[in-house]
């Protein structure tokens, strides 16, 4: 994803596109994934089930450890956006959950597809969501004026998983899946998540290039935030088999990295606080 995309803007703006692109996770036509899904290879069906059993982790985490961040509020602008992202964020789960039932799995509540999704997801990637996200969350519930509190939590939300991991994801699984003209509701739906995100992420970069702005010493703190994740990204990055899934997709385990190690190195410029300084 090209910067210039991402709608960096105050969350008043953000807000009001927010107002002007709802959508419905139930409105999204999946006939043509059902009529497929029978028919896809062994390794085809084994790569989406990682892909999604990724997303519903995270989407089910990012969801229920949210509401720190909409406490913490600057402004009443800011708590009105922030609001936003949670309703965003739940409707997400919805069309992952909708996925699983109607295309992938038996119905289940939503409870049900995180446990068995759990199963499925690298001990990095629970590091991540279910430590580290887990324990920013619950110091910014806990201390909701601290700012460094809230630096750290937008530097893991924002910043490492909706950007970082997120949007790699996106962009090597809705390739191969428009290349291949397979499950086209699938991209649909991942699409307007993405577009949602695009809104989220906007946020978290003005909301860390402001703060840098006006207190330099919360560059530090974005640095430890991150000195302590990366290696969890770098791993939770590694695909899944013995090379199934990087033969499918026609891109290596590398060429992931760089992608994702290319936009977090732009945004970490627009903050303001250049990559490279994380490990000087």
């Amino acid at each position: 994803m090209a910067d210039e995309e991402i709608q960096l803007n105050d969350p008043q703006t953000l807000y009001r596109r927010w107002e002007a692109s709802q959508w419905s996770p139930f409105e999204v036509d999946l006939c043509s994934d059902r009529d497929q899904w029978p028919g896809l290879t062994g390794e085809q069906r084994s790569l989406v089930h990682f892909v999604l059993s990724s997303l519903m982790v995270a989407e089910e985490r990012i969801t229920t450890k949210f509401s720190g961040l909409v406490g913490a509020y600057g402004s009443e602008e800011e708590a009105t956006f922030l609001a936003t992202q949670q309703v965003d964020e739940a409707r997400h789960m919805q069309f992952y959950a909708r996925y699983q039932d109607e295309v992938v799995a038996a119905p289940e509540q939503i409870g049900a597809h995180v446990t068995r999704a759990r199963a499925e997801v690298s001990d990095a990637f629970g590091q991540i969501f279910d430590v580290a996200l887990v324990e920013a969350h619950e110091q910014l519930v806990s201390s909701p004026g601290d700012l460094q509190a809230k630096v750290r939590f937008v530097t893991l939300y924002h910043l490492v998983i909706e950007s970082t991991l997120g949007l790699t994801s996106f962009k090597f699984i809705t390739d191969y899946l428009r290349q291949t003209q397979l499950l086209p509701g699938f991209v649909a739906g991942y699409s307007k998540i993405h577009h949602d995100e695009t809104r989220h992420i906007g946020y978290g970069v003005w909301f860390l290039r402001e703060t840098v702005r006006t207190s330099p010493d919360q560059a530090d703190t974005l640095r430890q935030t991150l000195r302590a994740v990366l290696p969890h990204v770098a791993a939770s990055l590694q695909l899944p088999g013995d090379g199934g899934a990087s033969a499918l997709l026609g891109v290596s385990e590398d060429q992931l990295k760089e992608f994702a190690l290319g936009g977090l190195t732009r945004r970490m410029q627009i903050v303001g606080v250049p990559l490279e300084t994380v490990y000087a």
